[in-house]
């Protein structure tokens, strides 16, 4: 179920190309199948990271059961590399952020994941 929100000042000269390519990779760093991914871009021109317009990200991580100290430092780790990569980002000009929903907050298929994992 994990859904991966990224907003960054870069404008990408190929999204699908690097939608599909995040997609893999949240699915293999979160160890979920790719088939439970959610990942969007979302290109805002005017995102200012310490007070300039220079290139930037921040990255919304929304999951179940998949997060602890230790987990969230290696996802970042992770994420800050890939983004490094293909967007030119440094570390120092992007946040990441965590948030375990809890399944009974999670809508899927006309239910809530608690009740589906609950049959």
């Amino acid at each position: 179920m994990p859904c991966l929100e990224l907003k960054t000042n870069v404008q990408l000269k190929n999204p699908r190309a690097f939608i599909a390519e995040f997609s893999k990779l949240a699915a293999k760093v979160l160890q979920r199948p790719e088939q439970f991914i959610s990942v969007t871009y979302q290109y805002r021109e005017y995102l200012a990271f310490n007070g300039t317009l220079d290139p930037a990200f921040i990255l919304d991580i929304k999951t179940l059961d998949n997060l602890s100290p230790e987990l969230n430092e290696q996802y970042s780790k992770t994420f800050f590399e890939f983004f490094k990569e293909h967007l030119g980002v440094e570390g120092k000009r992007g946040y990441i952020t965590f948030a375990d929903l809890g399944r009974i907050n999670v809508g899927y298929n006309s239910t809530t994941i608690a009740t589906i994992l609950a049959n």
